[in-house]
C-alpha cells in the first residue's frame, strides 16, 4: 500500500510528540533525581530502554539473577536503592514498583541483576522482595487533612482523610492517620507507623508528639530533637542521684593536692562546663606538660542511674542556643566543672617531652586542683599578639610568661604533627547570631586563633600519651580510629587531583600516610585551590569512630589515640577515666574492663552520630530562617560540592544551598572522575566562582535553592 502525504504528516506529527514526551520524562526524572538529592551514577540520560523489567516481578530468582540482603535507601519519588551487605560492591537500582513498601532504612531480601547498557556502562536492577527488618518505628512531618475520599481505604475522622507528608525526601509513602492525638491540620508531628498487617505500600500510623505549626522555627526545632532521639530530660532518680554526689565535700583521701601549680583553663567565652585546664614547666631536657581533665568518673559511680544515663546519652549536645548536656546541670555545670578559684577533683596527665616535642613518660594522678584563671580564647589571643588593652594584661599578668612557653611548645608540636602526616582540613565554620527573641540575625564566620590551636594541640598530646601508656601496660582502651580512604573514595579523591593538576601518586602507594595527604592539601594551597581541595579530601575521608581494638589514627598521624580530655560532655573520655581509675590505679584486673570498653566504644559511635545529625539540622534549619528574607536576592558564591543532581554553592557566610541540574541552562552531565557538571565547553567544578540567585528558603527541610545567574 503507498503511503500518501497526508499519512507521512500523521506519523511525523505523533513522532514529534513522542519526541516532546521523551524530553518531558527526561526534565521530570532530573527534577526528581535533584529533589530527592539521591547521587547515582547509572543515571544515563541519551537512552530509555527496557531490559525486560516489566518480567521481573517474580519473588522467584532467574539465573542470571543473584539473592542477597542489604540495607534499602530511599527517594522522595519512589524509587530507591540497596546497599548489599556483601558481595557486588555497588548499589543495587529498585524501581519505584519494586520496593515491596521498604522505607529508608530498612534490612530487606533483594533480588539483583548487573547488565551493560548500550553506552557500554555497567548499570544494576532489583526487586525487594522481603523486609527481614523496620528501619524506622516513627515518622516525622506535616499532617495534611482532606476531605474523605469516596475510593479506598482511609482514616475516617468526621469525614476526612488524613495522612503524613514526611519531611525525610528520603520517603515517598504517605502514611494514613488512625489516630490525630490532638494534632490539627497543617501541625508538625511525629507517628509511630504501622506495617504490619497494614499493606506494604500504604502503611498507617497514629500521632505520638505534636509540636506545632510545621512552618514555625519552634515546631522545627522540637521536631529535630525527637527525630534524632536527642533526650532533652532527666529523670527524678537521675537528678536526685546528680545533686547527692555533687554536694559530697572535697575529700584528700588518694588524691595528691596540686594547688601550688600554675593551672588554669581557656575555653570560649561562652563556654560553662570547664573540664581541661593545663600548666607548663620548661625542663632541662625538655617541657613538662600538665593537662589536667575533671574527675567525672567520681561522681558517677558503676552500674548507677547516672550511668545507665551516661551510657544513652553518650554526648553533650551543642545548638546555636542551647546546650542539652550529657549530665545534669549541677555536675556538668557545678561538681565537675573546673571553675576559677574552686578545689575539685582531677586526674592529671604528667607529661614529660623532649624538646622536639617527643613523648618520653606519662604520669596519671588523682589530684586536687585549683584553677588560677578562667581564660578566654579571644582575650588570649590579643595578649599573644600585643593587642592587649591594660585591664587584659591585669587580668593576664600572673600566668602571661606561661602563655608565652605555651605558644612556644605549640610551635614545636605542631610542626612535628605536620612532619608525621597530621592533615589540617579545616573548613569554615559559623557562629549564628541570634536576637533577644531567639530569631537568628547574622551568620559569620568563626575564625580560630592561635589560642584555640594551642589547647587543641596540648590535647592531642594528651589523648596520645594517655592512650601509649594504657596500651603499654596491657589495659583496656576506647580507642579513637579512624582507616585511611576506602579504595572507591580515593580514586574518585585522586581522579578529581588529576584534572586540577595536583600530584597524586603518592597516594596510590599501598603505605600512603597522611603526610602525603598533607603534601597535596600544600601544593593546593600554592594554587589558590586549598579551600576547594580540602572540601573533595574531607569527602574522601572514613569516619572516625571508637573501638576497643587499637588501630591508627589517620588523619592525626597517630598511631595509638583515645579521647581522655572532655568526660563532662563525652562518654568516650569518662570510660577512659573509669579504667584508668579502676585497673591503673586501683589495681584491679584489666580482663574485668574488656567487656566494658567494647559496650562503651559502640554506644559512643552511635550516639555521636546521632548528636552530629541534630546539630547540623539545627545549624540547617537556623540558616535558613535567617536566608528565608533575602529570597529573590542574589550572591556570589562558590562551588562546595558537584553531584549528579546538581550543584552545591557556598556563601561567604557558610550558608549553603543547591542550584538543581534540571534548573541549569542547558542539559548538564556529571562527570564522576573529574567531579564535574559539563554542558558543551561550560564546565562546573569545585572551587568555582559562580553568581546565585536565592530561590526558595525551604524551613521544613533546611535546605535552600538557588538559580544560577550568567
Amino acid at each position: 500500500m503507498k503511503s500518501t502525504k497526508k499519512d507521512f504528516n500523521k506519523f511525523t506529527k505523533r513522532n514529534t510528540h513522542k519526541r516532546r514526551d521523551k524530553e518531558a520524562a527526561k526534565r521530570e526524572l532530573l527534577r526528581a533525581v535533584a529533589e530527592t538529592e539521591v547521587a547515582y551514577e547509572g543515571i544515563v540520560l541519551k537512552d530509555t530502554v527496557d531490559f525486560g523489567r516489566r518480567g521481573r516481578t517474580s519473588p522467584k530468582r532467574r539465573g542470571d539473577e543473584t539473592l542477597s540482603r542489604g540495607i534499602f535507601s530511599g527517594s522522595k519519588s519512589g524509587f530507591g536503592f540497596v546497599t548489599l551487605e556483601s558481595g557486588y560492591d555497588k548499589d543495587i537500582f529498585i524501581p519505584e514498583d519494586r520496593t515491596s513498601g521498604a522505607l529508608d532504612g530498612d534490612f530487606v531480601e533483594v533480588i539483583y541483576h548487573v547488565f551493560t547498557s548500550r553506552e557500554g556502562i555497567e548499570k544494576t536492577e532489583g526487586r525487594v522482595t522481603k523486609i527481614i527488618q523496620y528501619g524506622r518505628e516513627f515518622i516525622v512531618g506535616t499532617l495534611i487533612v482532606e476531605k474523605q475520599r469516596s475510593y479506598g481505604k482511609a482514616s475516617r475522622h468526621g469525614g476526612v482523610y488524613a495522612y503524613i507528608q514526611p519531611d525525610d525526601n528520603k520517603i515517598a509513602l504517605r502514611p494514613r492517620v488512625k489516630d490525630f492525638g490532638g494534632a490539627r491540620d497543617g501541625d508538625k508531628v511525629m507517628a509511630k507507623l504501622v506495617r504490619d498487617g497494614a499493606g506494604g505500600y500504604s502503611p498507617e500510623c497514629y500521632v505520638t508528639s505534636v509540636f506545632g505549626a510545621t512552618e514555625s522555627r519552634e515546631a522545627n526545632y522540637a521536631a529535630i530533637l525527637a527525630e534524632c532521639e536527642i533526650p532533652t530530660q532527666f529523670s527524678k532518680e537521675e537528678l536526685e542521684l546528680a545533686n547527692e554526689m555533687a554536694a559530697r565535700p572535697i575529700s584528700d583521701d588518694g588524691r595528691e593536692r596540686l594547688e601550688s601549680t600554675l593551672i588554669f583553663t581557656i575555653d570560649g567565652e561562652n563556654a560553662k562546663d570547664l573540664d581541661d585546664a593545663v600548666s607548663l614547666k620548661k625542663t632541662k631536657d625538655g617541657w613538662q606538660l600538665g593537662v589536667h581533665i575533671a574527675d567525672v568518673s567520681s561522681y558517677v559511680p558503676e552500674k548507677c542511674a547516672l550511668d545507665r544515663l551516661v551510657m544513652n546519652r553518650g554526648t553533650s549536645v551543642y545548638f546555636t542556643d542551647k546546650v542539652v548536656p550529657m549530665l545534669p546541670e549541677c555536675l556538668s555545670n557545678g561538681a565537675c566543672s573546673l571553675n576559677a578559684g574552686e578545689e575539685k577533683y582531677a586526674l592529671s596527665a604528667i607529661i614529660s617531652l623532649d624538646r622536639e616535642g617527643n613523648i618520653k613518660r606519662t604520669k596519671i594522678i588523682p589530684s586536687i586542683i585549683k584553677s588560677r584563671l578562667r581564660g578566654v580564647y579571644s582575650e588570649v589571643n590579643r595578649i599573644l599578639d600585643g593587642s592587649a588593652d591594660a585591664d587584659l594584661r591585669a587580668k593576664y599578668k600572673e600566668v602571661t610568661p606561661t602563655l608565652k612557653k605555651m605558644h612556644e611548645l605549640y610551635e614545636t608540636l605542631a610542626s612535628k604533627a605536620y612532619a608525621r602526616g597530621y592533615i589540617d582540613m579545616s573548613i569554615d565554620e559559623s557562629a549564628i547570631i541570634l536576637d533577644s527573641d531567639g530569631m537568628p540575625t547574622d551568620v559569620v564566620k568563626i575564625e580560630r586563633g592561635v589560642a584555640e590551636r594551642i589547647i587543641e594541640q596540648f590535647m592531642l598530646t594528651a589523648n596520645e600519651a594517655v592512650a601509649t601508656l594504657l596500651t603499654e601496660q596491657g589495659i583496656p582502651c576506647v580507642y579513637r580510629v579512624h582507616e585511611r580512604p576506602s579504595q572507591d573514595k580515593l580514586e574518585g579523591f585522586t581522579g578529581y587531583l588529576k584534572h586540577v593538576g595536583i600530584k597524586y601518586t603518592a597516594l596510590l602507594r599501598e603505605d600512603a600516610t597522611g603526610k602525603d595527604y598533607a603534601d597535596v592539601l600544600s601544593e593546593a594551597e600554592e594554587k589558590g585551590l586549598a579551600t576547594a581541595v580540602s572540601r573533595t579530601m574531607l569527602r574522601s575521608m572514613m569516619k572516625a569512630k571508637y573501638s576497643e581494638i587499637k588501630a591508627p589514627h589517620f588523619g592525626l598521624g597517630i598511631d595509638c589515640y583515645c579521647h581522655f580530655t572532655s568526660p563532662i560532655r563525652r562518654l568516650s573520655d569518662l570510660a577512659t577515666h573509669r579504667i584508668i581509675h579502676k585497673v591503673l590505679i586501683d589495681g584491679k584486673r584489666p580482663e574485668s574492663y574488656v567487656s566494658y570498653a567494647k559496650r562503651a566504644a559502640r554506644a559512643a559511635s552511635e550516639t555521636e552520630l546521632r548528636a552530629l545529625t541534630a546539630e547540623r539540622k539545627i545549624e540547617n534549619l537556623y540558616k535558613t530562617v535567617y536566608m528565608s528574607e533575602y529570597i529573590g536576592q542574589s550572591f556570589d558564591a562558590t562551588v562546595s560540592s558537584v553531584t549528579s543532581f546538581g550543584m552545591f554553592c557556598e556563601l561567604e557566610n557558610t550558608c549553603e544551598g543547591l542550584i538543581p541540574i534540571s534548573e541549569m541552562p542547558g542539559l548538564f552531565m556529571f562527570n564522576e572522575n573529574d567531579l564535574t557538571l559539563r554542558c558543551g565547553k561550560l564546565v562546573y567544578r569545585i572551587g568555582d566562582t559562580v553568581r546565585v540567585r536565592l530561590e526558595e528558603a525551604d524551613v521544613i527541610r533546611g535546605k535552600l535553592r538557588f538559580s544560577l545567574i550568567l
